[in-house]
């Protein structure tokens, strides 16, 4: 795949244009029960609220937009859910043909939802990167625009207007902590935040049973590695290389999280601030958690980046 530019601050304001013509505000809600688990001054920027339940949505309608102007005849991505679910509708809204290419034993929550917003489901493989193989071979067979899930300047640009909309209501917010998979959505932090105010810091998390955006972040070149995680929105096996570029010049750390600090989490927004997040959603509280006393008496924003979780997840979580 050609190489492709970084989005600009300009893009994210643009995309800040189209997508609230579609979306409203998602909430930025603050919990006692949290500032006082956390000994801070704590956030929660509710993408769960989002109408497919995930941040991915703001990305989808972007670029989908962006398609729509161009006539595109249909469009292929590979996801485990929340992107998958961002495309189909968008895809919808904007009159599109999608495919969305999902592994084996994908969240059936987020599956019944792609389906239900017109997407066509095709089942390949048995992780999300087999899906992504499937995607980018079929794409070229039947001559369809292939989206990656990580690799697309509009999507990170879409994405990123979480954090405007952050900073736009708190500017003084001190750290924004979210949750990498692809690392589409802490790539656009980092250049929201460090556009605004380079001192606002931006901790990525990921689950330590599949490491792959860390280690590359870590290691500044590509990584593999082998992912066995609950949580499948931070499940990727091969890394994503324009978020990565993004991350090597602004995030300021990155946290790995057990897939136990990941259930915890769950729990604790449902007991702490009345809220439903998946595992991958609960990886920005994790991993304050993991740091707070780093961050005892600091301004921060958790990103709860999704709320799609089966009730057979939330069974096991809970001890059900």
């Amino acid at each position: 795949m050609k190489e492709m530019p970084a989005p600009s601050f300009s893009d994210v304001l643009r995309a800040r244009q189209v997508i609230q013509a579609h979306l409203p505000r998602t909430p930025l809600h603050r919990y006692p029960a949290l500032d006082q688990l956390l000994n801070a001054q704590v956030y929660v920027k509710h993408e769960n609220y989002q109408p497919i339940g995930a941040f991915k949505i703001r990305g989808g309608i972007y670029l989908m937009s962006r398609l729509a102007a161009q006539r595109t005849r249909g469009v292929i991505t590979a996801s485990t859910g929340n992107h998958g679910q961002s495309i189909a509708y968008a895809a919808t809204l904007f009159g599109i043909r999608a495919i969305i290419a999902i592994p084996e034993r994908a969240n059936p929550v987020k599956v019944e939802a792609m389906r239900g917003y017109g997407a066509e489901i095709r089942v390949h493989g048995q992780d999300f990167d087999d899906a992504r193989s499937y995607c980018e071979r079929v794409s070229k067979e039947e001559e369809l625009r292939y989206i990656s899930s990580g690799d697309e300047p509009d999507l990170i640009a879409g994405v990123a207007t979480q954090t405007l909309e952050i900073l736009d209501e708190r500017p003084d917010i001190e750290a924004v902590f979210i949750p990498v998979g692809g690392g589409s959505g802490a790539a656009g932090a980092c250049l929201v935040a460090k556009t605004i105010d380079a001192r606002i810091r931006v901790i990525g998390v990921q689950s330590a049973a599949a490491p792959a955006a860390y280690l590359t972040w870590k290691n500044r070149r590509p990584t593999e590695a082998a992912m066995g995680t609950l949580a499948e929105g931070l499940a990727t096996r091969r890394p994503f290389m324009l978020p990565q570029q993004m991350m090597w010049q602004g995030l300021d750390d990155f946290i790995l999280v057990e897939d136990a600090e990941l259930q915890e989490g769950v729990r604790l927004y449902l007991e702490k601030a009345k809220t439903l997040a998946e595992p991958a959603g609960a990886a920005a509280l994790a991993a304050a958690l993991k740091l707070r006393d780093q961050y005892r008496g600091k301004t921060i924003a958790l990103v709860l980046s999704g709320g799609n979780i089966s009730s057979e997840q939330l069974k096991q979580i809970l001890g059900g």
